[in-house]
């Protein structure tokens, strides 16, 4: 047996397979039933000619066939495409020709989108619609009488350590890219490693996985969508357990909604991605406390965006004694983790140099401990192979330097004395503005502090006298009022003048994606368009 995703999950179905693996709206899957519905696809898909390598795009919300059609992907070794379904045609295009996909599984919701795109495909050896409310379209074949239609028995050929994995990463900065990892690397940084409690007690063979399975198993609500990479990896995480998963109505982000289904489903892990969602559902919890039981959630957890000072505080006074873990990771690392600051519960997360961690400066020697140089983070050990078909973004980032081989997905970051590692974000956003460099996280978490603020987006545009001026792209929360003099005189008590915001643009609604990442290439249209204060 090796560490491949689909003989890792198999093992688990074989020791735990009458207990609970999926809900999903109506639909509630015990682990044999969701190996046996992946089992169908899987041979669905092969009868259509996908085998080895061969790249399915998957244009789902939440719900069990998502996940249904990783697995199936999985076992005929297969590579299973996140696509972004907020895409228009143009960006679908893009993607679809990019990631050469022979086939799509897709919700009838999004068939209109698919329809304007579908001319991309390099190959459409199957088209599956996932009847959703909005009715098929008759656009693809109806997937759930494919399934019916295909054997449940797992007859499969053996599969490798070495299959691959591909997450596309969201494009928010740029065009989006796939990032390839073997099976093997990407179970042991990013799904757990065997792990089911996170306690760095990963599994040194796969056959050893069956014997941690928990019964019962965790409890986890993913609010992010299966788009997203850390929802991927949450819910492999917790399958791999032999958890639970549950899944909004309709694939949906509702806090109402979300809140309900902790109390009715028990989850012990609600995960979130930054403030645009963490903000949401403590408002509502906030507003509704009485309406929701919450006595079995254990942990907030986040990733992916950020998760400022001020909302971190309001989860611990709103969810006392729960655990709040804001971890740090990325499409090209894996989950790398984190810790607030010595003394500084509230603070911005921290790494530690170890083993696998580092920070390099310039020539991809690490940064001196203490010496204020800003680096890039790296990380080795467990990374991807590259990115799919682009030979030159993959030795930017994939490095080798003293004969080891480093990831590194872009991020700035500083080392202080004590080998704590300071993220300061993506170097690709960082702005220039009178040859001091400003971070968007730092600020927008700052921004984000101040009274009366619900979003917020930090961008650099062109200016005369700096080459660049720091501009806020703010939210306000329904009812508030807040002038630009106001906002930065809070500002300046939270950062360095060169950082507080030459201009706030307000805006009824920030566009972010799915998944809750700020889309930056919006806010910098919108900032050099809007008038601002």
């Amino acid at each position: 047996m090796d560490f491949n995703l689909a003989d890792l999950f198999e093992s688990v179905v074989d020791v735990v397979p009458d207990q609970p693996a999926l809900v999903a709206d109506d639909r509630r899957l015990t682990y044999v039933a969701l190996d046996r519905r992946a089992n169908r696809l899987a041979h669905h898909l092969a009868a259509a000619g996908i085998g080895s390598g061969d790249r399915l795009g998957l244009q789902l919300a939440n719900g069990t066939e998502y996940l249904e059609a990783m697995l199936a992907c999985f076992k005929i070794r297969a590579v299973p495409v996140n696509v972004n379904y907020r895409y228009v045609a143009s960006e679908l295009g893009y993607l679809y020709r990019d990631a050469g996909l022979v086939g799509l599984v897709f919700h009838s919701r999004f068939a209109q989108a698919v329809g304007d795109a579908q001319a991309a495909l390099p190959e459409s050896r199957t088209f599956l619609e996932v009847r959703d409310e909005t009715g098929r379209s008759g656009l693809g074949d109806d997937y759930e009488q494919a399934l019916e239609e295909a054997a449940d028995s797992r007859d499969f050929a053996s599969r490798s350590s070495d299959d691959l994995y591909c997450v596309y990463t969201g494009g928010t900065t740029g065009m989006p890219k796939g990032v390839l990892w073997r099976h093997e690397d990407i179970f042991f940084a990013a799904m757990g490693g065997g792990d089911a409690l996170q306690l760095g007690n990963a599994i040194t063979s796969p056959e050893e996985l069956a014997a941690r399975v928990m019964r019962p198993g965790m409890t986890a609500l993913p609010a992010p969508p299966f788009i997203h990479a850390s929802a991927q990896w949450l819910a492999f995480s917790i399958l791999f357990g032999g958890g639970k998963l549950v899944t909004l109505p309709g694939g949906r982000f509702d806090p109402a909604a979300a809140w309900r289904l902790v109390g009715t489903e028990a989850v012990n892990i609600l995960v979130v991605v930054g403030d645009a969602m963490a903000r949401p559902l403590l408002d509502e919890l906030d507003t509704h406390a009485a309406r929701y039981d919450v006595s079995s959630l254990m942990a907030v957890g986040s990733g992916g965006a950020v998760l400022s000072p001020a909302t971190k505080r309001r989860l611990v006074e709103l969810l006392p004694g729960r655990m709040v873990v804001d971890a740090f990771g990325s499409s090209e690392t894996g989950q790398l983790g984190g810790q607030a600051p010595e003394g500084d519960p509230y603070g911005s997360l921290r790494l530690h140099v170890d083993e696998l961690t580092d920070v390099l400066d310039g020539e991809l020697r690490p940064v001196v401990p203490g010496a204020g140089v800003v680096g890039r983070l790296a990380r080795r050990g467990h990374i991807p192979i590259g990115y799919l078909a682009d030979v030159d973004k993959t030795a930017a980032t994939f490095v080798e330097t003293g004969g080891r081989r480093w990831a590194l997905p872009g991020d700035m970051a500083t080392v202080d004395a004590d080998g704590a590692i300071s993220v300061l974000g993506r170097g690709s956003l960082c702005i220039n503005t009178g040859g001091e460099k400003v971070f968007p996280d730092e600020v927008e978490a700052a921004v984000k502090s101040c009274e009366g603020v619900e979003d917020v987006v930090v961008v650099g545009v062109p200016d005369e006298r700096y080459g660049e001026r720091v501009v806020a792209v703010v939210q306000l929360r329904a009812g508030c009022r807040i002038d630009g003099d106001a906002l930065r005189a809070e500002c300046r008590g939270r950062l360095a003048g060169y950082k507080v915001p030459r201009q706030v643009m307000l805006t009824n609604a920030i566009t972010r994606s799915p998944s809750g990442k700020a889309d930056y290439r919006w806010a910098k249209a919108f900032a050099l368009t809007a008038g601002g204060t």
